[in-house]
């Protein structure tokens, strides 16, 4: 639904484009019978480009919020500090190999978070400290401590939901 915001405007200016080019033919300037339009006219078509221009653009990303979870069920679930963190490491860390949809990841090397599997915070954290399956795709201990705990259990509670 919200391709509509995008798509109106463009149509509204292409019937007023379609309408001012049938009105005055190429070649009639300066000829009598050419309508020239008025200062309200133009003020007008200020309002309307203005709006347009910075309304709607301003309106769609007004309406899509944060995402605060992503895309899906977890859209609209509100993240604790714990787990807000957690999305931030990853999105920093992880997410230009991984794909995790919680966070509209789109990684090329590493595997989809959402289809491995079951995903529990030990196999994650696993994975942080010994680089993936060990395979040396995966740097090893990308993240320790606190920060790795912080990315296992947000990973655990979004992955493939």
């Amino acid at each position: 639904m919200e391709w509509l915001y995008i798509l109106i405007p463009f149509v509204v200016l292409g019937i007023i484009a379609v309408v001012f080019a049938v009105r005055a033919p190429s070649g009639m300037a300066g000829k009598p019978g050419r309508v020239r339009p008025g200062r309200g006219f133009r003020l007008l078509m200020l309002g309307i480009y203005v709006v347009l221009g910075l309304g709607v653009p301003a309106a769609v990303i007004a309406a899509r919020g944060e995402s605060e979870g992503g895309v899906g069920p977890l859209e609209q679930t509100a993240l604790t500090p714990a787990d807000a963190e957690g999305k931030r490491l990853f999105k920093r860390t992880c997410a230009s190999c991984h794909n995790l949809d919680a966070v509209n990841a789109r990684g090329v090397t590493g595997p989809d978070l959402d289809d491995i599997g079951q995903v529990s915070e030990d196999r994650v954290l696993n994975a942080i400290k010994n680089g993936g399956t060990g395979q040396n795709r995966m740097p090893a201990g990308l993240l320790e401590g606190a920060d790795a705990e912080a990315v296992a259990t947000y990973v655990t509670k979004v992955a493939g939901r």
